[in-house]
């Protein structure tokens, strides 16, 4: 049932201290209206309860990250380009536990990127700490002026988010689109995520079909690695990704040989990050500046497979391997590293084993960008007799499985029927075993199986 407000008690008038009987409404002893004061103690009373409960609440905020053991101030000092997170709480492959899960605030995408702006025919998912929109969907706070087109912090939802992705008010780390990619197509899938230690995924990828002259199909997939060393390694590999992709749809459907296709698509990939260099207009964050002498640089390996012939391409360390249905037959590692390793063990002056546990193992020596010393790109082409799938990776997934038997066995029996699924397992493998770099991986069956054209 309903009840009429009762006015509220008071102990003793607040005028004279004398204590009221039940129910007056002024004082008996010198006539104060006794209402008044009351309303006021209650409304003294409600300020004092929301700002008791507004320090809980902050309390229970998660604290800022700390680096090397000082936490992070609202004015950051340079970020160093790795630190450490925990490890994660595997689920079982396929199901990899993201430790950034929390966190589901995206960070502006940059233009370009590859692997998340599927067209037609494609399906793209993303990790709960990766967003798809701008990074504005929450809405900016009304109480921080000049903020209003600004994100909140997906943590205390009241600060906002600085350049480098970083809640200027509780210090949270907020997650970027490139954190965790996934995309599948009908035939070819590929999986990114940007490790345990990296601060950001400067990895790339770019997935699709199209059909040849005949109308057989043809499945591409480019991976590329950003040189951690060099300016806007992010930005490299996503415009090498995006332009070697849009060279190799355009060229293969007018009937071009897939190796000289995939020269072209390199070349093309090279010239992309080139300009990269000359792009006077785009400020390096503040965080770069140690590395503002080296030019934005990255790896490339790709594959083209069709009914009947697989082709990669490649520059760099990233590699190919080619893993058959049947695991009683041997798998192949398709690619050779432009690496002071590979060339220690070709000239002879180093076992295989020996110049990879060097510390200058993983020093490339050929790469795209403005200063590479020159571009010679690699193609190959192969005819298996069997049916399989391609693996096409960088080295944060092989540095984990580096022999194309160790490769073999990492990569599920179902790869080619469920790739897509594979390229989860082998990010989680990557995961599993230290997550020390940024790994990417796809999965391209072999022979190409006939479907839509599509791409992403």
């Amino acid at each position: 049932m309903s009840q009429m407000p009762q006015p509220p008690q008071l102990s003793a008038c607040p005028a004279c201290d004398e204590p009221p009987q039940a129910g007056d409404r002024y004082c008996d002893q010198c006539g104060a209206d006794l209402t008044v004061a009351a309303a006021l103690a209650a409304e003294a009373a409600l300020s004092a309860e929301a700002i008791a409960g507004r320090s809980e609440a902050h309390a229970d905020l998660p604290a800022p990250p700390r680096v090397n053991g000082a936490a992070r101030s609202t004015h950051p000092e340079p970020e160093p380009d790795d630190y450490e997170l925990a490890a994660p709480t595997s689920g079982g492959y396929g199901q990899v536990a993201d430790p950034r899960a929390t966190a589901t605030l995206g960070a502006p995408e940059a233009p370009g990127e590859s692997g998340i702006h599927p067209e037609t025919n494609a399906s793209t998912h993303t990790s709960a700490a990766s967003s798809t929109g701008s990074g504005t969907g929450i809405g900016a706070d009304p109480r921080l002026p000049g903020d209003e087109h600004r994100p909140r912090c997906a943590a205390c939802q009241e600060g906002t988010i600085d350049q480098d992705g970083y809640c200027e008010r509780c210090g949270h780390a907020q997650a970027r689109t490139r954190d965790h990619m996934e995309t599948e197509l009908e035939g070819v899938a590929a999986a990114s995520d940007r490790g345990l230690r990296h601060h950001r995924n400067e990895d790339a990828f770019s997935v699709s079909t199209a059909a040849l002259p005949d109308g057989s199909p043809v499945t591409v997939a480019v991976v590329c690695d950003g040189v951690s060393s060099a300016t806007r390694p992010d930005e490299a590999s996503a415009a090498a990704a995006h332009a070697a992709s849009q060279a190799l749809r355009a060229s293969l459907p007018r009937g071009a040989h897939p190796q000289q296709a995939m020269n072209e698509a390199i070349i093309a990939a090279a010239d992309a990050v080139n300009s990269l260099a000359l792009d006077t207009g785009a400020a390096a964050p503040h965080h770069e500046g140690q590395r503002h002498q080296n030019a934005p640089a990255c790896t490339i390996v790709s594959a083209v497979v069709t009914s009947d012939i697989l082709t990669v391409g490649w520059v760099g360390d990233s590699r190919a391997y080619w893993v058959p249905d049947d695991r009683a037959t041997p798998p192949a590692r398709l690619t050779e590293d432009d690496s002071w390793a590979a060339q220690m063990v070709a000239a002879g002056l180093m076992s295989e084993a020996e110049a990879y546990a060097d510390e200058r193992a993983h020093a490339i020596t050929g790469w795209l960008g403005a200063d590479a010393y020159e571009l010679e790109p690699h193609t190959a082409s192969y005819k298996p007799d069997r049916p399989g799938v391609v693996v096409v990776c960088t080295d944060g997934l092989w540095n984990y499985a580096e022999s194309a038997e160790q490769m073999a066995h990492a990569v599920p029996p179902d790869a080619r029927a469920r790739p897509l699924n594979s390229a989860q397992i082998l990010v989680g493998y990557a995961l599993d075993g230290g997550g020390h770099d940024n790994v990417t991986v796809a999965i391209v069956p072999f022979p190409a199986l006939p479907g839509r054209a599509g791409s992403a």
